[in-house]
């Protein structure tokens, strides 16, 4: 489930499927678009995403349906955020696992809760994410923070978060929505602009054919069949690079 809500002139998208730490599969990506694109459409002038009880979103939903249709909608979700012409603001209140890491550096501000940390596993499932996110996230933690997390799989703590600069503010929902509330009274088109230009001029459109296949490479790899098998199984994967 998707909750979403305007209060006043900020609207609040929270993630909720306690049963699966707020993982995300298509329906909800999909909800999570349409929940961005319906607040700027009600007037919100600031954004807050958050996660419902312990998790902000435990990355993608592993017992759900892998494949293209997957990584079409996830993205068009992280589009969404970035496209709106109005701050977005995740409030990471838990664990933000690979899927959950996207999310919150899709958003353009982030407050962290004490208990929030940052991974991007991939290489433990034979998964990949896509040039976008490891640029921004290079971009906002630095290159050698993004090293630790996609090549050592290591965890990234709130506080070490701050220290990087993927995180902004620690703090609640609550703060996060203050901040939003702030936000939400200064002018609006002097915050289009600088969100656009900030997007544009630090995150020019690059494509790279050969970054593209060996992303397509990695979700379509018998590494990622077997991490799927080993998961079912409950046993370590044996990974053999193809």
């Amino acid at each position: 489930m998707i909750n979403s809500e305007l209060r006043g002139r900020v609207g609040l998208i929270e993630l909720d499927r306690h049963e699966r730490r707020n993982a995300l599969d298509i329906e909800h990506c999909e909800a999570l678009r349409q929940a961005v694109e319906s607040a700027y459409g009600e007037g919100a002038r600031a954004l807050v995403i958050t996660g419902a009880g312990t998790s902000f979103c435990a990355g993608a939903d592993l017992g759900g349906v892998y494949g293209d249709g997957f990584r079409t909608a996830l993205y068009a979700a992280l589009r969404s955020i970035t496209d709106t012409r109005i701050p977005v603001i995740a409030a990471v209140n838990g664990p933000a696992i690979g899927a959950g890491t996207q999310l919150a550096i899709a958003c353009d501000l982030r407050v962290a809760a004490e208990g929030a940390v940052f991974a991007v596993p991939t290489a433990r499932n034979g998964l990949a994410v896509d040039p976008w996110t490891i640029r921004r996230l290079a971009l906002l933690a630095g290159g050698g923070a993004a090293r630790a997390m996609l090549l050592g799989c290591e965890k990234i703590s709130a506080v070490l978060a701050m220290q990087r600069g993927l995180v902004d503010r620690l703090g609640d929902v609550g703060d996060a929505l203050d901040w939003a509330r702030e936000i939400a009274t200064f002018a609006p088109l002097s915050l289009s602009y600088s969100k656009r230009a900030v997007d544009t001029l630090l995150e020019p459109e690059q494509r790279d054919p050969a970054l593209d296949a060996a992303f397509d490479a990695c979700w379509r790899s018998e590494d990622f069949a077997e991490s799927l098998r080993a998961r079912a199984e409950k046993r370590a994967p044996e990974f053999r690079g193809r």
